[in-house]
Parts: structure tokens; sequence; C-alpha cells
């Protein structure tokens, strides 16, 4: 019994190295052949890891910040710009810096309304950021809270084209390793998307960082 749960335990670090390290991650399915282990089996342990990649929400974006939103799904007849159908809608934030990008962080909503919009900000950025925005006008009353936001018009995405290369990237990650995503765990999926992402630079380390984020989760 000792042996089996000591290969057991083993098994489960190699997971969460692999998910961890490699840049795509890996889905239940590739764990699954790779481990000889059901593939619900490998899902219901990445689900949990998926849930302690989430943010601590302790470092809010900061500086220059690009905001917009974006659908996942196919097209719908009737349905065009924001309005989404049974498509799912993602807000996404993300840092512009001199050099290149920063970090960036995305929540599922259901409605692109000043009421949804502003949670997101508030948890995610810094009310001092610089925050930029299409000239949706959901975000015109969250003004009043982040002073320095300001709207310019889109122009088809190229006054914003590090956002929506970054949106371009999620879409193709998704559809590459998971092929489809349910609605109500979409959310997990761009936890851990953005768990690597945000720490592309410190690889070295983002093992570490997961043990304990496990060690000290509930």
């Amino acid at each position: 019994m000792f042996e089996k749960l000591k290969f057991s335990i083993l098994i489960a670090f190699h997971i969460v190295f692999k998910i961890s390290t490699k840049k795509k991650g890996m889905s239940s399915l590739e764990l699954s052949n790779e481990f000889e282990l059901r593939q619900m089996t490998c899902w219901a342990f990445k689900q949990k890891l998926q849930q302690v990649m989430k943010s601590s929400l302790k470092s809010p974006l900061t500086g220059v910040i690009h905001v917009d939103e974006f659908v996942i799904g196919g097209p719908e007849e009737g349905k065009k710009g924001r309005s989404k159908g049974l498509k799912k809608l993602i807000v996404l934030a993300v840092e512009i810096l001199e050099d290149g990008v920063g970090r960036a962080y995305a929540e599922a909503i259901e409605h692109s309304s000043a009421i949804e919009l502003g949670a997101f900000l508030t948890k995610y950025v810094s009310s001092e950021a610089e925050v930029v925005s299409d000239k949706w006008k959901g975000y015109t009353p969250l003004k009043k809270e982040f002073k320095n936001l300001k709207q310019v018009a889109s122009e088809d995405g190229k006054n914003f084209k590090e956002l929506h290369i970054h949106i371009m990237n999620i879409k193709g990650w998704l559809r590459g390793i998971h092929h489809h995503c349910s609605k109500d765990r979409m959310q997990n999926y761009l936890d851990e998307y953005h768990f690597r992402y945000n720490r592309r630079s410190n690889m070295d380390t983002i093992f570490d960082v997961l043990i304990r984020k496990m060690v000290n989760c509930k």
C-alpha cells in the first residue's frame, strides 16, 4: 500500500511539473496518454490545479493598461459586435511596457456593462494606472474611479495591437490544446493561461510557486 501511494504521489508531482513548465501546458487527454491514467482522473486533477492558478490579487497591473473584450466561439447568425449569443464573453487587460508587454489578466463575464467591466478593473488594475479602452459606452462611467482612463477609437484593433495579439494567442491555445471549454469552466482555463504567461520570464521557479500555492490552498 505504501509503495502504491508513493508511486501515485510521484506521478502527481510529475503532472504538476509538466502542466506548469511546458509552454502550452497539457490537456487531460495528453496527460492520460503519457501517464496511462483515465482521462477523467487527469481532468479532475487538472481542474484542481487550475483553481490554485488564479491570481492572488496582491499585485494589480500598473502603468499603461490596454483593456478590451472579446468572444470565444464560432460565428452565430444575427449576432454581431458585442452581441455574444452562445459565445463566451471575455474581458482582458494587458500591461504595455516600453520594451513590450508585461502581465495580463482575463475574466469571463456575462455582459459588457459598466458594472462588470468596472468590477474586473477594480480587481486586477491599480486605480492609478493609465487605462486605455475603446469608445464602448460601458467604460465611460469608470472614469470616476479610474481618473487616468481614456478612450480612443479602436481602428479595427490597430490602436490595441499588443492586446489583440494576446487575444489571438489565447484563442489559438484553446483551439490547439483543449479544443473545447465549457462556459462554466472557462475562467479556470483563463487562470491557467495567465499563471504561466505572467511567469514566462521566471520558468525556473514556476513549479515551486505552484507547489506552494497548492499547499496553501484549502
